[in-house]
């Protein structure tokens, strides 16, 4: 999982102000998740290269934030981020976007998450996503929850046009609160450090620290 710090989005063209084709974004930092490997396809590399040369990126963070657990963790990493994407993966990446797709459902959050469907990787998850609307066990309106596109620079502008999807049944402040009373436990440490700037770098874990790339 990578946190990018992003200042801008680079978009087609040319803005009114004369920026050079960079068009100033909403997002300030983009969480991407990405499977433990490139994949036995050069297409999923250049895809997430692709995505890279997309986010521009700015200042240095390097922030540290202790957290109790896994799922502290990724609830942290949710706060931070401003939206999330997806890139080809195996399970660790399906559950960490279908989890913040959950919690927009919920109301926990309501931040653009994006699926990058290379060469119509996610192509089965959504024909599943689909079928689970017709059988009545999502919402039709919560299809619109994510949106997804074949290349970088079509998912970044779908996620800036993003309109949040509006029927929360849980607070945000009510899930804070019950993450906030929950016994304190052996600490890891979550390391967010901005130095590295392309979505291949992966997320490495020891027994006793976890680094997240910014």
């Amino acid at each position: 999982m990578n946190m990018e710090e992003s200042a801008a989005l680079a978009a087609a063209g040319s803005d009114s102000s004369g920026n050079n084709g960079v068009v100033k974004s909403r997002f300030k930092r983009v969480c991407v998740f990405c499977g433990s490997s490139v994949g036995k396809r050069n297409c999923y590399k250049d895809a997430a290269i692709d995505l890279a040369e997309e986010l521009i990126t700015g200042e240095t963070v390097g922030e540290v934030r202790p957290v109790a657990d896994m799922h502290q963790r990724k609830a942290e990493m949710a706060r931070q981020s401003d939206c999330f994407i997806a890139l080809p993966g195996g399970y660790g990446t399906l559950e960490e976007v279908l989890e913040v797709i959950t919690w927009a459902q919920l109301g926990i959050h309501d931040k653009p998450v994006g699926l990058l469907n290379v060469d119509g990787y996610y192509d089965n998850l959504l024909t599943f996503i689909d079928k689970a609307v017709d059988d009545g066990f999502i919402q039709p309106f919560q299809r619109n929850i994510f949106v997804s596109a074949p290349n970088a620079k079509e998912l970044v502008q779908k996620l800036e046009e993003y309109v949040p999807v509006k029927d929360g049944v849980i607070a945000k402040e009510r899930w804070e609160v019950e993450l906030q009373q929950q016994p304190p436990q052996q600490q890891q440490q979550v390391g967010f450090n901005a130095t590295s700037t392309t979505a291949t770098t992966i997320t490495t874990t020891t027994l006793q620290q976890t680094e997240i790339a910014l």
